[in-house]
């Protein structure tokens, strides 16, 4: 299993977010099995660029580069009120959530800036322009079944054979519907395709390869 480097995973668990250690673990060694595709790493859900960076280092060493797509002004669970909502990532001028100062103070500390291409925009807009192949698609974005249904749809028609489609936040249990549900149905529909096998389960992330078209 491919493991980062110390201080790269030191700057993973020093970087604001959400991602568990064993799951980022798990995250890098995909991301480093497919960058022998040499092409793009796509990620849906940059936030403060705490899994960024781990796909930005497998990136590096592959010759590639990490391209993460996100609008920046937080999903559902973050908006004010809810239970992820942080204040310290509110543009005070506007009133609205913007981690875009944030993810680029954390890939600077980290010297990964050469090695991700930063897309501010909604992921299925950003989807329909996109015009080439990706290696490896890491779907965390919204929650909800329009936004991972709309994830999964703008860009897993973009995902090379034998690349890694990767899905966060997979729980089957109903009791987590809204954190989980959503990306477990779109996982439940990967599978349902034909076009994707599993190849791992950490905790919430699932792992798949594709073996054919479609989606």
């Amino acid at each position: 299993m491919a493991t980062p480097k110390p201080e790269i995973l030191a700057a993973f668990e020093a970087a604001k977010g959400f991602m568990p250690v064993r799951e980022g673990l798990a995250l890098y060694d995909a991301a480093v099995e497919a960058g022998a595709l040499g092409l793009p790493l796509l990620e849906v859900g940059t936030y403060c660029g705490r899994s960024t960076l781990l796909l930005a280092d497998a990136a590096r060493a592959a010759g590639t580069v990490a391209i993460t797509v996100d609008h920046h002004r937080g999903s559902e669970e973050q908006q004010p009120g809810w239970e992820y909502h942080d204040p310290t990532v509110v543009d005070p001028e506007v009133g609205l959530m913007d981690t875009l100062p944030t993810f680029r103070r954390t890939l600077h500390k980290a010297g990964l800036e050469d090695h991700v291409i930063a897309v501010v925009g909604r992921s299925p807009q950003v989807a329909r322009a996109w015009g080439g192949q990706v290696g490896f698609v890491f779907i965390d974005g919204g929650h909800t079944d329009e936004h991972a249904n709309g994830d999964y749809e703008g860009w897993a028609p973009h995902l090379a054979e034998g690349g890694l489609l990767v899905i966060h936040d997979v729980f089957p249990d109903p009791v987590d519907e809204f954190t989980g549900q959503a990306p477990y149905r779109v996982y439940l529909r990967a599978l349902a395709s034909g076009a994707f096998t599993e190849v791992s389960a950490t905790d919430s992330l699932r792992v798949l390869r594709r073996t054919r078209a479609g989606v």
